[in-house]
């Protein structure tokens, strides 16, 4: 996902794809173990896309708050 299309998601939506992509980690480390994970370089995309997500989630959050602060 670009970084460009992830500024034009909401705060919920934002959560949310956080969320499956720590289930889809969470799933790696499972067939990693079984010896089921082909491609190993889906827990470096993952962990990417996840602080990617959560960068731009706490700037909306804190854009939003400033907002209440000063209303």
């Amino acid at each position: 996902m670009k970084l460009s299309e992830i500024r034009e998601l909401t705060i919920d939506e934002l959560r949310a794809r956080i969320e499956s992509l720590h289930k889809e980690l969470f799933d790696g480390r499972f067939k990693l173990a079984t010896h089921q994970l082909d491609d190993t370089a889906l827990f470096r995309r993952t962990r990417h896309e996840i602080a990617q997500l959560n960068t731009v989630l706490h700037q909306k959050e804190s854009k939003s708050q400033g907002e209440k602060v000063h209303a």
